[in-house]
């Protein structure tokens, strides 16, 4: 029985022992968590890292809305090269080209947005054909502005069997041959058919719109003479003018391009209020995190002071622009707002 007694007092000894220890094991934590969170340390919210960390770490797919040539391809090309250099990866250009950059602009739209995904954005795919096409299942808010690359007025060429030597010149044929005056663009919603249709505003021109896949089908046919004339860019249209090919009968610009010295505005010719420029730039998908649009934004802005890139884009008669994504938000809303008031007077009509 005294045996008895002795054991449980040495139970209840190492119970009291055990239970110290769990104490002072609760405390040392506690004073540990007090301590960490003292050296600003919390597990509850984590840090989230820069989403521009390691970015990017693979290639990047810039699409270009529109065939391989054309004035889109072309800078594109130029400045992913520079982006190419810089990050070590490749700026893979993607021609996804039809329905007036639809195509293109649904193929970033619906994209990760995770900015290995990006669109060279014009008029045509950025708003024009989401507003004009019937069946654009995204909208000119789906897209994030990272920069505008910069502007280019639009010419007007006519096959050289086309008596004409300016705007107004072409308006009068036009009216003197109904129906007789088939004019190209890259297709519905493309800054070449806006073009168009600016200028059929201000002339009441009876003129036929064609519309293809691009700009590059557009030349080949008026080159071969099954459209009498078309808008574009001096980019664009580079070989087949230096060629002889077509003609250029007036830029659709306030003053004359130093690119073609002779050619006279459309104001000069005597038509008003029908100017038309295209312009280009970087969107990403919406909800693309803001670190890595300002990450694309810096790189884009200083490869765009480079010399040799600055002398290759005057030659292609672009103002460069540059400056913030909200510097290109602005512009766009503008330029859809102006879009909407063309829709409203029926100039252009959604299809």
């Amino acid at each position: 029985m005294l045996e008895s007694k002795r054991e449980s007092k040495l139970e209840s000894k190492l119970k009291s022992k055990r239970a110290n220890n769990k104490l002072g094991n609760v405390q040392t934590l506690l004073l540990a968590a007090a301590g960490l969170a003292a050296a600003g340390v919390s597990y509850a919210q984590p840090v989230k890292p820069d989403a521009t960390v390691g970015y990017p770490n693979k290639p990047v797919r810039w699409v270009v809305p529109f065939p391989a040539g054309a004035s889109n391809d072309v800078i594109a090309r130029l400045i992913g090269g520079k982006l190419t250099e810089a990050w070590g990866h490749q700026f893979v250009i993607d021609n996804r080209s039809g329905a007036g950059g639809l195509v293109g602009g649904e193929t970033v739209a619906r994209a990760q947005p995770d900015g290995y995904t990006l669109l060279l954005a014009n008029p045509g795919p950025a708003i024009t054909a989401p507003l004009l096409a019937s069946r654009a299942s995204y909208k000119p808010e789906d897209f994030l502005s990272v920069i505008t690359i910069g502007y280019a007025p639009l010419i007007l060429i006519t096959h050289p069997s086309v008596p004409v030597r300016n705007g107004k010149e072409l308006a009068d044929y036009a009216r003197a041959n109904p129906k007789k005056v088939a004019w190209a663009s890259s297709g519905i919603g493309s800054s070449l058919h806006i073009g168009l249709a600016v200028y059929l505003g201000a002339t009441n021109a009876p003129v036929t719109h064609v519309p293809y896949k691009g700009t590059a089908p557009a030349l080949t046919d008026l080159v071969g003479g099954q459209v009498q004339g078309m808008h574009t860019t001096t980019v664009s249209a580079e070989a087949v003018i230096k060629a002889q090919r077509v003609r250029v009968i007036a830029v659709a610009s306030p003053k004359r391009s130093p690119l073609l010295p002779d050619v006279p505005t459309l104001a000069e010719s005597g038509i008003k209020d029908a100017e038309s420029l295209v312009w280009f730039g970087m969107t990403a998908p919406l909800k693309t995190a803001r670190p890595i649009i300002e990450k694309l934004n810096r790189e884009v802005n200083r490869v765009l002071t480079l010399a040799d890139v600055k002398a290759r884009l005057d030659q292609l008669g672009l103002e460069i622009q540059g400056g913030t994504p909200e510097d290109m938000d602005k512009f766009v809303r503008g330029e859809t707002a102006k879009l909407k008031q063309l829709i409203k007077a029926g100039l252009l009509r959604p299809e």
